[in-house]
């Protein structure tokens, strides 16, 4: 994605502040129990409330972040939700509802799809269009994931049987379910399609691109009939090079198809 010179700083300073609180979490010096985390993850914010509220800061990551949102006119208030759901992952996840899950991803994808629109010069209206479009990124993820979050003791996708999913073995529940949520996934990458024309042409190769891989992963997990247990459903170096490929030639692949499964 070839972001404009001006923004790049602020780019590289919310990374870094998202990075930070994700190192807080699964680090490899992370706290060794969940209420530590907690901890740490307050302070982090509360760091970063307190520079907003011109107290200043000797943290280069805060201040960085706090410069970029003054000059940019960001919502950093978006960063609230994006720490809950960090403060989710400090333990073990269980999401029972859907309302859960959605409340989940508000924070910790969505939210900072708000914060990056402006940056890539989308207007306000395409906001949500480019939260939309973190939360299918995210959504995609959990679908290819499944048995590698539960050994995290971290189980997203609402109403999963763990049983199948510790044995490793798909059930036809199970394969039904996850049907279920790669057209969820594939409904919220076609209802995001705003983001992409929202943005200055040379902004959008980086979205193609990134949206074509990720709905290539949905594709593999309808391939592999759902079993995302047993096998793995990440791309081959050939099939992600398709993927770039095509989205630069002919744009991102359709995010619904016929046949497919609809939605509950």
């Amino acid at each position: 994605m070839r972001l404009p010179r001006r923004v790049q700083p602020a780019v590289h300073a919310l990374y870094a502040y998202v990075r930070r609180a994700d190192e807080l979490v699964d680090g490899p010096a992370r706290a060794p129990d969940p209420a530590a985390r907690r901890a740490a993850l307050n302070r982090l914010e509360a760091e970063l409330n307190a520079a907003r509220a011109g107290e200043g800061s000797r943290d280069p990551c805060v201040s960085a972040l706090v410069d970029a949102g003054e000059r940019h006119e960001l919502p950093l208030s978006e960063l609230g939700a994006y720490m809950e759901s960090m403060r989710v992952d400090c333990g073990p996840v269980r999401m029972a509802t859907r309302e859960d899950l959605e409340r989940y991803m508000n924070g910790s994808a969505a939210a900072v799809g708000r914060i990056m629109a402006p940056l890539l010069g989308a207007p306000p209206s395409a906001t949500e269009s480019f939260a939309q479009l973190g939360v299918a990124f995210q959504l995609t993820n959990f679908i290819r994931d499944v048995h590698e979050d539960w050994s995290l003791d971290r189980v997203y996708l609402p109403g999963m049987s763990e049983e199948p999913i510790a044995n490793r073995e798909p059930t036809p529940r199970f394969r039904a379910e996850l049907a279920q949520e790669v057209q969820r996934a594939r409904k919220l990458f076609a209802d995001s399609a705003p983001a992409l024309h929202s943005v200055a042409p040379r902004v959008r190769p980086g979205i193609r691109m990134a949206s074509s891989v990720y709905l290539r992963v949905l594709d593999r997990v309808e391939r592999l009939d759902y079993d995302v247990l047993s096998r793995r459903a990440d791309l081959s170096p050939w099939e992600a090079g398709v993927a770039l490929l095509q989205a630069a030639t002919r744009g991102a692949v359709p995010a619904q198809r016929s046949g497919s499964h609809s939605l509950p």
